[in-house]
């Protein structure tokens, strides 16, 4: 399952998701990873949550960034869940390209029973049409 956290810069949505992260970490039996393009919020996560400072892989667009999260999966067979702090700008995705990366995250969610929470900086109306059911938020 993929869903969506979405809003413009500034309107809370990082708060949001680190409150769902700390308490999901409670529900779950296995591991949760939260991607972030720093280490800024570590001292705001429960320390059962895996941080990864993306900017520490070099990733230069969203093929990369899938491959990436492709590694990640496949080194921990115990993973429940991944969230990603304003995925746009984490993985190089242009909105035009934005539906392709989230059917590929689908895809690996089906397969590998993994979710994934993603936080996009954009109003609702910016999100396409095929994506609607999936926002679970929007500030």
């Amino acid at each position: 399952m993929v869903q969506l956290i979405v809003g413009e810069k500034g309107k809370g949505k990082t708060k949001f998701m680190l409150d769902k992260v700390n308490t999901e970490i409670k529900n779950v039996s296995g591991n949760i990873a939260y991607l972030d393009r720093s280490a800024k919020h570590m001292y705001e996560l429960n320390n059962k949550v895996r941080l990864i400072d993306v900017s520490d892989y070099f990733i230069d667009n969203k093929d990369e960034f899938l491959g990436f999260i492709a590694g990640i999966i496949s080194q921990d067979h115990d993973l429940e869940q991944m969230y990603f702090d304003g995925f746009l700008a984490m993985s190089n995705t242009p909105m035009t390209e934005f539906e392709y990366a989230v059917g590929k995250l689908e895809k690996y969610s089906e397969k590998h029973k993994v979710d994934f929470v993603l936080s996009v900086s954009a109003q609702k109306e910016d999100i396409p049409e095929s994506l609607q059911s999936k926002i679970i938020v929007a500030l």
